[in-house]
């Protein structure tokens, strides 16, 4: 707890500022995780104050985001499985589409669940984002020269090929990566479309983000949370949602007539950047 009314709001002003960041990289292909650590990082932010725990809380506005804007899809594939049972019905569209955001969510959920120590601690350096940052930003260009070309709807994969997409999730517990871009290159690379890739990316989220969020939170209030450190969750959560919203509206619209290209050139001029302050402070 901060010694000072100042230190209070401070805190909770870092914490929607933190809000933002994440709701806005969390759907663009840029890496939440990456910007969340360096600005963590170059800000001097308390990192047990804003660890893994807020970045479940601000997970969780992020996941309200994504609920809300495709609330209909999400109602229409509930609909359709419960339809479908109790014999699985692949032929209709709705239903085959939630089966395939199941399949895509277990790479993430068994590695996050058997590897979350490493995750959390091993990989978590500015050094590995700036590395990210660069070979994700290249996978977006060779994706847009050699990808999407049959441009199928996401309902259209085969389990196998959400299952890769899944991986591509996964891939994503690495700072810098990105869980948006990987699967959305990932989609490319299997022919979706560029709109239905990001579409399938999105959906794919709520599943394993929404469990993660639950878990870090639930964590959190076992331990024990004054109300200052719950008004800092919710100023996190509460903007991130907003911001999260937007950014899922922007990319769908953006995508539609655009191409990756200037996300993997603002990966290369971050990581540029980051490289050089890091390297100029001897880090």
């Amino acid at each position: 707890m901060p010694d000072s009314k100042l230190g209070c709001v401070i805190e909770l002003f870092e914490a929607l500022l933190l809000g933002v960041v994440q709701g806005i990289t969390e759907f663009l292909p840029v890496s939440s995780s990456g910007h969340l650590l360096l600005g963590q990082y170059f800000l001097g932010m308390d990192q047990e104050r804003f660890g893994l725990s807020f970045d479940a809380a601000i997970h969780t506005g992020t996941v309200l985001a994504v609920v809300w804007y495709f609330r209909g899809d999400l109602l229409a594939m509930a609909g359709a499985v419960l339809r479908s049972l109790p014999r699985l019905d692949f032929s209709d569209t709705e239903a085959r589409l939630a089966y395939l955001v199941l399949v895509g969510t277990v790479p993430a959920a068994l590695i996050g669940f058997y590897f979350e120590d490493f995750f959390a601690t091993e990989v978590r350096s500015p050094w590995v984002v700036v590395f990210n940052l660069v070979f994700v930003g290249g996978l977006f260009l060779v994706a847009e020269a050699v990808g999407g070309k049959t441009s199928w709807r996401a309902s259209k994969l085969s389990f196998f090929g959400a299952f890769v997409v899944g991986l591509a999730q996964a891939s994503a517990l690495v700072p810098g990566v990105s869980r948006s871009g990987a699967t959305i290159t990932c989609g490319l690379f299997l022919g979706l479309k560029r709109e239905e890739a990001a579409r399938f990316s999105f959906l794919m989220s709520v599943p394993v983000t929404a469990a993660a969020a639950g878990l870090g939170l639930a964590e959190a209030a076992g331990e024990g949370m004054s109300s200052h450190e719950a008004a800092m969750f919710l100023a996190g959560s509460a903007s991130s949602a907003v911001v999260g919203y937007l950014a899922i509206r922007f990319l769908l619209r953006f995508l539609a007539s655009h191409t990756l290209r200037v996300f993997a050139y603002y990966r290369f001029a971050l990581a540029a950047v980051v490289a050089v302050v890091l390297l100029s402070s001897g880090t």
